[in-house]
């Protein structure tokens, strides 16, 4: 039986949504992190895609819970440390992806429609291979090489003008004939028979040898040596350019045309296409000659060839009109699933990995895939759809594999007719396989989870650096990278260890933190006082500070109001996380009976008796009335309730935090005094813009007047300030006919007019 799906957009209601649009954040700037700065991509292409096509459309639905980190705004992946920082002058934007040939159509109608133009009106195209390998901007100053940077986060890369010298596809300078300014880009690549070469080099030092290319070329030419890039065969198509005091030609093509003369390679499969038609054709062409190419492509980009269109077309967000990648589909093989193993990733999510028996798909050896979820093993798609026509997944099956956007291995079907007699459906575990701990899936997610945040080792260093971090305990000298030396030597595995560190560590200890690379006397002894200043934490700094999944600052601060002291606080979240736990089993136990019942009218074949149906999962608020009182506060919903609950009911859990509270002592929340105002007391919402002030500022204001501020509309919200832009919040404050104000009203009210 599949575990629960993804709810749909249309369903999510404001908290779910926030929730949602808070994970979705966070996993694609995961997947950016793992691609863009470590060269080490950990999800599939098409999985990106539809993480990033599910927060547009939550997006979509509710604009005003946009975030300020939203990934709609970003491209790419900030710079990594070890770098300068490059700004761009002109921003390096990523591409639209289309799949197939209406796609492709679509795309060339959709250009058509927004330059008005007629049927008969030409509309040229260029087209050009993908090259898998590393974007890289080069300003030319003068004609000399300057600067040259990586893609980062598109608007600010990383300077690596020394290393970029040393590739001979490169000039260090342009002829005169070429402007004063002018930012030639394009791609870092490595040859499959140079790759190859090197990987053999590494194997016989002993080495570390490369997956693949596109990480080899993106490792050498991001070395901090830059003898080491100098060593390694690197090349460089250009195919494109930033910011220009003049353009050499009026068309894509043409400036291309100068790239070569002005001692750049382009590449010589690009072409100049008349319409959808034969962008298809060079497509197809392309694909034929792929396997025997020696770089690797995933696809062909098409742009609009004349120069004065591309500018009437513009940009969106992070992509241009008028340009789009069309991907290549991924190369497929057949081998043995072999076994499923569990890893549990830095957020405690428990991933299933298919070890399989290896196969070469698209000239690399693989023997491991990603299997997603417990959904995807069940044969249940993100959406809810089957997929693999609904088939699970069982180890011994012959399964096809295929490389998804020529990256991260993955399984896409499997052949019925070889499944072995004894193979039985897999058990997802309700066990977290590193520390014991329940693993469970949150209300909506995909994903299950590991609940011990504070002692599971694979997610003891993200939740240290959490702890320390600014917005949460903020201790003055101990960052994310000293927790990170401090962990690997197990110095501090857990919060509790930093406050007993200079009793283990400090003055007189065989081991002295004075001794460590990188500190000295004084600066460990100013990291022993900025631990003691903070041993009196507010109740809200500290309910923050423990990392529980969904509580960020302003729940931390909305918890700590309402429960005042941390005795109160806890014990209401420790019997709300037994009341869970306690219906989670019986589900659990119901489940169980419900699938032996089914065994045995499968042994019996009684076709005859009605088939019992799955029991339904019961409701949170069904759990007991310490849930029930936590899912009353306003602003709390399932999501965050269920996060609380899980975190303060597992025994690991409390165990960490008690010891913790041997070392520190959260104080009274220090509510704001209540001033005698019209809003003392009361619950207001903010929606939409606010043109007088910031919310940050109002939020505050309303609160040193006694008011309480939520983040969402309910029954018990008394009122809603409205500014432009508002929607659904205002639409649901209108629906119930609470009191609903404009900002300027808002401010009459407070007499701030």
């Amino acid at each position: 039986m599949a575990e629960p799906k993804l709810t749909s957009v249309e369903e999510l209601d404001v908290a779910a949504a926030e929730a949602e649009l808070a994970r979705l954040a966070a996993e694609i700037a995961a997947a950016d992190a793992a691609y863009f700065q470590r060269d080490a991509p950990e999800i599939s292409d098409a999985d990106y895609d539809a993480l990033r096509a599910r927060n547009a459309a939550i997006e979509a639905r509710f604009p005003e819970l946009r975030r300020d980190d939203s990934p709609s705004n970003r491209v790419g992946a900030a710079p990594a440390d070890g770098f300068a920082k490059a700004e761009h002058a002109v921003p390096m934007l990523s591409l639209g992806n289309v799949f197939d040939a209406e796609e492709l159509s679509d795309f060339v109608a959709s250009v058509r429609r927004y330059l008005s133009l007629a049927p008969e009106a030409a509309l040229a195209f260029a087209a050009e291979p993908k090259i898998d390998g590393l974007s890289l901007s080069l300003r030319y100053e003068n004609r000399q090489l300057t600067l040259a940077a990586t893609r980062g986060d598109g608007a600010v890369g990383e300077d690596v003008t020394r290393n970029a010298r040393t590739i001979a596809d490169i000039p260090t300078e342009l002829p005169d004939r070429a402007p004063d300014l002018f930012e030639v880009r394009g791609e870092v690549y490595m040859s499959k028979s140079d790759f190859a070469a090197l990987n053999a080099r590494q194997a016989e030092k002993g080495a570390k040898t490369f997956a693949n290319p596109r990480n080899a070329a993106a490792g050498s030419l991001r070395q901090l040596d830059s003898a080491i890039t100098a060593e390694r065969p690197l090349r460089f198509f250009a195919y494109s350019w930033g910011a220009a005091s003049d353009l050499p030609a009026d068309t894509q093509m043409g400036v291309l045309a100068h790239f070569k003369e002005w001692g750049f390679s382009v590449n010589p499969l690009t072409r100049r296409c008349a319409d959808a038609e034969a962008l298809l054709a060079h497509y197809q062409a392309i694909g034929a000659e792929r396997a025997a190419l020696d770089y690797d492509i995933d696809g062909v980009v098409y742009k609009v060839d004349r120069l004065d269109l591309q500018e009437r077309l513009g940009f969106r967000s992070r992509t241009p009109r008028w340009a789009t990648a069309h991907k290549f589909p991924a190369e497929q093989a057949q081998t043995i699933l072999e076994a499923i193993e569990i890893q549990v990733g830095r957020t405690g999510s428990l991933t299933p990995v298919a070890r399989l028996r290896p196969v070469t798909v698209g000239g690399v050896v693989v023997s491991n895939a990603t299997l997603h979820n417990a959904d995807y093993i069940a044969g249940v798609g993100s959406d809810g759809a089957p997929i693999r026509e609904g088939r699970d997944l069982r180890i011994g099956d012959v399964v096809t594999v295929q490389r998804a956007g020529d990256v991260i291995p993955q399984i896409v079907d499997l052949d019925l007719a070889q499944r072995p007699e004894a193979a039985e459906p897999y058990r997802f575990p309700e066990i977290c396989p590193e520390c014991g701990s329940a693993a469970r899936r949150e209300p909506g997610e995909s994903v299950t989870r590991c609940t011990g945040g504070l002692t599971c080792p694979a997610q003891a260093v993200e939740r240290l650096k959490h702890f320390v971090s600014r917005d949460a305990v903020d201790i003055d000298g101990l960052g994310a990278k000293q927790v990170e030396a401090l962990f690997q030597d197990k110095w501090i595995l857990q919060p509790a260890d930093i406050y007993t560190l200079e009793t283990r560590y400090g003055a007189g200890q065989p081991s002295q933190l004075k001794n460590r690379e990188g500190w000295g006397e004084r600066s460990a002894q100013k990291l022993f006082e900025a631990i003691a200043a903070r041993k009196g934490l507010p109740l809200d700094k500290f309910i923050f500070s423990l990392g529980v999944r969904h509580v960020g600052e302003g729940s931390a601060k909305m918890l700590a109001r309402r429960y005042q002291q941390w005795a109160a606080f806890a014990d209401a979240m420790t019997q709300a996380g037994a009341e869970r736990a306690a219906q989670e089993a019986g589900y659990h136990q119901s489940l169980a009976d419900w699938r032996a019942s089914q065994a045995e009218r499968d042994a019996e074949a009684d076709a005859e008796a009605a088939a019992p149906k799955p029991p339904k999962r019961p409701k949170l608020s069904d759990a007991g009335e310490h849930m029930r009182a936590l899912l009353d506060i306003d602003g709390v919903g399932e999501t965050m309730a269920v996060a609380l609950a899980d975190f303060f009911g597992e025994p690991h859990n409390q165990e960490s935090v008690r010891r913790l509270l041997a070392e520190v002592a959260p104080e009274p929340f220090d509510a704001p005094p209540a001033q005698a105002s019209p809003v003392s007391g009361k619950t207001v919402v903010f929606t939409g813009k606010l043109e007088r002030m910031s919310r940050s500022e109002a939020k505050s204001r309303a609160e040193s007047l006694g008011a309480h501020v939520a983040g969402s509309v309910s029954a018990k919200t008394d009122i809603v300030i409205a500014g432009p832009g508002a929607g659904s919040k205002l639409k649901k404050a209108e629906e119930l006919g609470l009191t609903v104000m404009t900002e300027e009203a808002w401010l009459e009210f407070l007499g701030d007019a």
